[in-house]
């Protein structure tokens, strides 16, 4: 483990993105990587935007994914499992309270209106990473037609992503093997 990130830390920092986030793990990637990226360093720009790749293709909830990956970097498998813990407990708490107490919560208009209220924050928070990201993946005018294609293809006709990353890929290396060859 890297001598200046204790497990502790690893955890309290987890906890914290796991406590603060609320829409899931889209809504978790700027919180994450303001803290591992630009307030701890312990990645590049760059290395967050291939972690956060990686993580998108395994099988899997994206926040567990991205914890468990983020930590074994730092710790190995217990930093992958003390980040994992930090980011899922707060959830687990809280479903866990939901469920209990579901037939009170399920028709409280102080809870159904405080919902109402952080739907559209939900949508900036996973917004903002979408432009960081296109941003890091060196998306321009000349190429934003990919992604803006490949989002159209999964939400309008239903593709599989897995189609789409696929198509990708190819399009990708015959691009780069054909027409503009990298040296």
């Amino acid at each position: 483990m890297n001598n200046s990130v204790s497990y502790l830390t690893l955890f309290k920092i987890f906890l914290k993105i796991g406590i603060v986030t609320f829409g899931g793990g889209y809504a978790m990637i700027p919180i994450i990587e303001s803290e591992v990226v630009d307030k701890h360093h312990w990645m590049t720009k760059e290395e967050f935007l291939d972690a956060i790749a990686t993580t998108q293709v395994c099988p899997g909830a994206l926040a567990i994914n991205m914890s468990s990956l983020l930590g074994y970097k730092l710790a190995k498998t217990p930093g992958a499992i003390v980040c994992t813990l930090g980011a899922s407990l707060p959830s687990f708490l809280i479903i866990l309270a939901i469920a209990m107490f579901f037939h009170q919560f399920e028709d409280n208009k102080v809870v159904a209106a405080m919902f109402a209220g952080i739907r559209p924050a939900v949508v900036a928070l996973i917004a903002v990473p979408t432009f960081s990201l296109a941003k890091s993946a060196g998306i321009s005018l000349v190429n934003c037609w990919i992604p803006i294609l490949s989002a159209l293809l999964i939400w309008l006709l239903g593709v599989n992503p897995i189609w789409v990353i696929i198509a990708a890929a190819v399009g990708g290396y015959i691009y780069g093997q054909f027409i503009q060859p990298t040296e």
